[in-house]
């Protein structure tokens, strides 16, 4: 089964990043960010791609420049997510054939998005907008829109951002912490699924 669950490992360092991979796609999660604020993200994201490219959807959070998506290629990301909407970040994404999930916040930025060849739109901050603004903006997007709610959104919300029409979710601090054993997160994977489990029943 494929979950539209995203863990974002911010703060993630090489050494613990194929451990942590493994446990996360174990519970059932095969779509993984490291943010590039993250110690060495690119080591990281290259040892998880070696290790699991194959099994798992492995790329870059806190893209924010052409020449990063360039080098991410490079190493054989997957996909790039962005805390803003940048045309020429997703441009050069989807010229490299990675998906592209850029940040946004409002419709202005969620059409430029798309426009520029977005995949799909992450909503972030998600608890500013909340569910009423979310259903109010996704009334006017094309049908079909893949849609994530990133920050400030956990699994007990899970079910009531599903019911308005949410794609998926991006999962950080409730997934994962700098210093979090491999053990610990998976037993936090294990729990985001089974509520996300229960949620799309």
């Amino acid at each position: 089964m494929s979950r539209n669950i995203i863990a974002i490992l911010r703060g993630i360092t090489p050494d613990e990043a194929t451990d942590v991979l493994d446990a996360l796609i174990a519970a059932g999660i095969t779509t993984i960010e490291v943010p590039l604020n993250s110690p060495d993200p690119f080591d990281s994201i290259e040892r998880m791609v070696k290790h699991a490219g194959d099994r798992a959807v492995i790329g870059a959070g806190t893209v924010l420049d052409v020449t990063s998506v360039e080098r991410l290629a490079g190493i054989g990301a997957q996909l790039v997510v962005s805390p803003d909407s940048n045309p020429e970040v997703i441009k050069a994404t989807k010229a490299y054939a990675m998906a592209s999930y850029p940040g946004v916040l409002t419709p202005t930025e969620a059409f430029s998005a798309l426009r520029a060849g977005a995949d799909g739109l992450k909503f972030f901050p998600a608890f500013k907008l909340g569910i009423d603004g979310f259903k109010a903006l996704s009334a006017v997007l094309p049908a079909g829109t893949k849609s994530y709610a990133v920050g400030g959104v956990g699994p007990d919300d899970f079910a009531s951002w599903l019911d308005a029409g949410i794609t998926g979710f991006g999962m950080g601090s409730n997934i994962y912490k700098p210093g979090c054993s491999a053990e610990q997160v998976a037993k936090l994977a294990a729990e985001i699924v089974t509520t996300y489990d229960k949620a799309l029943r």
